[in-house]
């Protein structure tokens, strides 16, 4: 009753506000928790006739064929160590892009390069795969084009396990550094500006500031963002893994994720059961993952953590 009597205060005097939660509310509740009941599915043998929830029940079998196809650890590993290198690569130089941002000199020039830094984040990954399928092509390609014009050897980029190891993390910075950069260079406006004129006073130089003034007082951005990124670790890009190394069965045992590895049991078998496993499996060690670092994070400062 008292909860009841609570919460009817709490809209009486926040009822504006409540109504403008309401469509976030109302879109995770019908894009995210209703659609959770389907996870049923990765327990059954799912046929169309049957449906979702009267198929018949197999227990743990589609797990069993997800571990014993050979397939699960090796998705399993290209999915976290890509996504510990994105996350790596790609915060630090967005860190470095905003401290550059937030240390130049011209108001133009730095909306210009933030611009131009920005522009990736809006281009389709589609668009990026035409344009480096072109590029790297073995016949045609205008990479290959050029070295057969010198006299030399083309070379078959498709076929590079080493080459996709470095274009993939690449093509991540490049597509997300001004997104991520706009974030921390928020962060860095919010510094108190009295740091840095007394550090002027003091004749501190512009790497001085930076590395005893800013840098530290991001730390609880760079944890937030760290946080949320190891969140997904073990969800991969799967438009970029698609779009630039599509169905290349040479590149498999290296550049395979889950979400690839379970797009092609649904599109090429239509096993419908194994691939909710293993998608199943994927947010059970995302969910376990994220309780681990954030309790760290919670033992070595409970404000860093995110709950």
């Amino acid at each position: 009753m008292f909860r009841t009597n609570k919460a009817a205060k709490e809209w009486k005097n926040n009822k504006l506000l409540m109504l403008m939660l309401l469509p976030a509310v109302l879109y995770f509740i019908v894009l995210s928790y209703i659609p959770l009941t389907g996870l049923v599915v990765a327990f059954k043998n799912f046929n169309f006739r049957d449906g979702i929830y009267f198929s018949p029940w197999t227990g743990f079998d589609n797990f069993r064929f997800f571990f014993i196809s050979g397939k699960a650890f090796t998705v399993t590993r290209n999915t976290i160590v890509y996504n510990l290198v994105f996350l790596v690569i790609n915060n630090l130089l967005q860190i470095c892009a905003a401290v550059l941002f937030a240390e130049m000199a011209g108001r133009i020039w730095k909306k210009t390069f933030q611009t131009m830094m920005f522009m990736p984040y809006f281009i389709s990954w589609v668009v990026v795969g035409v344009f480096i399928y072109n590029l790297f092509n073995y016949e045609y390609g205008l990479l290959n084009s050029v070295l057969r014009s010198l006299g030399w050897e083309p070379v078959d980029i498709y076929r590079s396990v080493t080459a996709w190891s470095i274009l993939l993390p690449a093509f991540s910075a490049w597509k997300w550094i001004g997104y991520g950069s706009i974030i921390y260079l928020s962060a860095i406006m919010g510094i108190d500006r009295h740091c840095y004129e007394a550090a002027d006073i003091d004749g501190a130089s512009a790497f001085q500031k930076v590395f005893h003034i800013t840098l530290p007082l991001l730390v609880p951005t760079i944890i937030i963002m760290v946080l949320l990124s190891i969140g997904r670790i073990l969800r991969g890009d799967f438009d970029m893994f698609y779009q630039l190394v599509g169905d290349n069965t040479t590149l498999y045992n290296s550049t395979d994720l889950i979400d690839t590895f379970v797009f092609r049991s649904l599109i090429n078998s239509s096993d419908i059961g194994m691939a909710s496993a293993a998608a199943f499996y994927q947010s059970t060690l995302c969910f376990v993952i994220i309780i681990l670092v954030n309790y760290a994070v919670r033992r070595a400062h409970k404000d860093y953590a995110l709950f």
